[in-house]
């Protein structure tokens, strides 16, 4: 369920790349407490709805909810040879 916040759920469909770090980045610009948040957070991001950028946070939030008490396990990162000992992940992003 980690990844659910990344994945298509519901009518706000899937999230690009590109959406989702304008969606990180309008996030860090319009706290909690920003007037017209969720609008503001769905102009940066492009594409989506106030509703969907709104419902997109929730989720996130619930992942990270369900991370912190130990209910998603690590994931097992596999190391390839060389010198550099990056996980397949961190190689993509």
């Amino acid at each position: 369920m980690a990844s659910s916040s990344m994945s298509s759920r519901g009518s706000s469909g899937s999230w690009t790349v590109a959406q989702n770090k304008a969606f990180e980045k309008a996030l860090a610009v319009y706290d909690k407490d920003a007037p017209d948040r969720w609008s503001n957070v769905a102009k940066a991001v492009g594409g989506k709805t106030p509703d969907e950028v709104k419902r997109h946070y929730e989720m996130l939030v619930e992942d990270v909810k369900l991370i912190e008490n130990g209910h998603v396990p690590y994931p097992n990162y596999r190391t390839t040879g060389g010198s550099n000992n990056m996980s397949d992940y961190e190689k993509r992003y």
